[in-house]
Order: C-alpha cells, then sequence, then structure tokens
C-alpha cells in the first residue's frame, strides 16, 4: 500500500536531490523510498556489502531478462580477443 509522508528538509537539499533525480532518471520518491528500505534492512548480506556500494543500490535499473554471466562473458571476450 502507498501512503504519503510529508518531511521538513532544506530547501537547497530538495532543489539538489530533484536534480538528481532527473539525471538518473528516477523519482525523488522511488530514492528515498530505496534508501529507506536499505537502512532499514537487518539481512546479514547488507550488512557485508561496503558503504560505497550500498549508496548505489537502486541507482541502476536493469532488463528483466538482463543476464549477468552473459553480459561479462561478453565483455572479457571484447577485452581480450
Amino acid at each position: 500500500m502507498v501512503t504519503k509522508l510529508t518531511l521538513t528538509v532544506e530547501k537547497e537539499v530538495i532543489e539538489r536531490a530533484k536534480l538528481y533525480a532527473k539525471k538518473t532518471g528516477r523519482s525523488l520518491s522511488e530514492i528515498i523510498e530505496n534508501y529507506l528500505c536499505e537502512i532499514t534492512d537487518e539481512s546479514e548480506s547488507m550488512h557485508k556489502i561496503s558503504p560505497k556500494l550500498k549508496r548505489l543500490v537502486g541507482v541502476v535499473s536493469l532488463p528483466e531478462d538482463f543476464d549477468e554471466e552473459i553480459e561479462l562473458r561478453s565483455a572479457l571476450e571484447k577485452k581480450h580477443l
């Protein structure tokens, strides 16, 4: 269920966040929701990831049929062949 949330944030921070959201092709709500999910996730796997990598969670949207192994193999073949 989606619920509205009212936040009090410095105007300059909001403006920068909106620009960032636009540059990354996401909504400000999506960014905030992802961040709140990240900081409230209590699973061990998230705690082992470095803070720099954690900040990237949700930044990239991949197609449903994305196959990491195929893409990695392709990239390595292009690099080494």
